[in-house]
């Protein structure tokens, strides 16, 4: 039995993961006080009762309430005794159940698709990826199936603890329906409900979220966002995208569409900086690379070409990093995406954002960095959007 959206409509200015796909045949919902508690100790680690009062701003005994629930929903559970300060008394903390739930995310891209699998604590327990000829629906579904199952029967011992699928793909929402307007490579699925077509492939929940700030969710939880709330995301791949953070939460703007960083670039002025254009040039010198995928796996960094793409997207960079320090002010601006690590890096230090000193005073910058989170961003950030918004905040 397949659960997923009933409605072939959303405005794009509503959350994109509805509370519609709550699993309640196992799961039970969260209310935002057991959220706020859940979020606390998956951020903080184990804590005690004592610990949580403070943080949360609640009484003891509502704290102690809203614990005993979720110790017996089985999302919490005691752990160690720590000294709770005072002499000969011991406190019990409380520390997420990794085994509570399973989640699965996706990553479609335009020549191959990716799936990661993340237990309730937020830890990647293994990632697939696979490289595809053909990106039609069967074609893609089929591939997707096979590495789920995969996953599931090496890690999952019980199969009704899977929350659900969250499946990561390029494009823009469009502002009448909602839905994913894909680029031209993933032209089958463009007028495809995907969320309601997937959710009978997987026969799971399923929800749908742009690559770009899937991945910036996926950096937010394993990556840079362990330590920083404001950072802007660059996600270079075939295209370009990206994703905000601000105060800790995913901006998204009035229609879904926040962190089209492609946009900043002016048509036929400005190169876009992204790895087809990196493996054109690679191609151009020589060496045979016939797809992103193949770059990024074969990736070498004495490759003719690298250079001149380097010099050839810099201005773009520093357009969008100067773009983006001026409206937004984050503390770091993160390059990520399916760019190998050695390559940001050694983009970076050409990328410039623009200061006009008044005073001789530099205004303050964001640090540019490269991306921190290891394997598929996105499909990280696509298996962490359920329980981000059913049972952490």
């Amino acid at each position: 039995m397949s659960i997923g959206h009933n409605s072939n409509k959303q405005t794009a200015r509503e959350n994109p993961i509805s509370s519609d796909y709550f699993r309640r045949d196992t799961f039970e919902e969260n209310t935002a006080a057991e959220q706020a508690i859940l979020g606390l100790v998956l951020r903080r680690g184990p804590l005690t009762q004592l610990e949580i009062t403070r943080e949360t701003d609640r009484s003891q005994q509502t704290v102690s309430r809203l614990i005993s629930r979720l110790i017996k929903r089985g999302s919490l559970r005691q752990g160690e005794r720590v000294s709770s300060g005072k002499r000969g008394q011991l406190s019990i903390n409380v520390e997420i159940v990794p085994e509570y739930a399973y989640s699965f995310g996706v990553s479609i891209m335009t020549d191959a698709v990716a799936v990661a699998l993340m237990d309730f604590s937020g830890k990647v327990l293994d990632q697939r990826l696979a490289a595809m000829t053909l990106m039609s629906h069967d074609e893609v579904v089929s591939r997707l199936q096979k590495l789920i199952d995969e996953l599931t029967r090496q890690w999952v011992p019980d199969r009704s603890r899977i929350f659900g699928v969250g499946v990561s793909i390029s494009g823009y929402f469009r502002r009448e329906s909602g839905q994913l307007n894909m680029p031209l490579m993933l032209e089958e699925w463009a007028n495809m409900n995907l969320e309601k077509v997937l959710s009978t492939d997987f026969e799971l929940p399923v929800w749908i979220e742009n690559d770009g700030n899937a991945a910036a969710i996926g950096e937010s939880l394993v990556g840079v966002g362990r330590r920083t709330k404001n950072f802007v995301y660059l996600y270079v791949a075939t295209g370009l995208g990206g994703g905000i953070f601000i105060d800790g939460k995913m901006f998204r703007g009035e229609f879904g569409n926040a962190g089209e960083l492609a946009k900043l670039l002016p048509p036929s002025i400005y190169p876009h900086p992204n790895l087809e254009l990196l493996r054109q040039l690679i191609c151009k010198h020589g060496q045979q690379v016939n797809t992103v995928s193949e770059l990024v796996s074969n990736f070498d960094p004495d490759w003719p070409g690298i250079d001149e793409w380097i010099m050839r997207v810099r201005d773009s960079l520093s357009l969008i990093a100067s773009a983006s320090a001026a409206i937004l002010d984050p503390e770091l601006i993160v390059i990520g995406g399916r760019i190998p690590k050695s390559l940001a890096e050694r983009v970076i230090p050409h990328i410039e954002v623009f200061d006009p000193r008044r005073r001789s005073f530099p205004r303050p910058l964001p640090r540019i960095v490269a991306a921190e989170a290891e394997g598929d961003s996105a499909a990280i950030g696509a298996a962490a959007l359920t329980f981000k918004k059913f049972f952490f905040r």
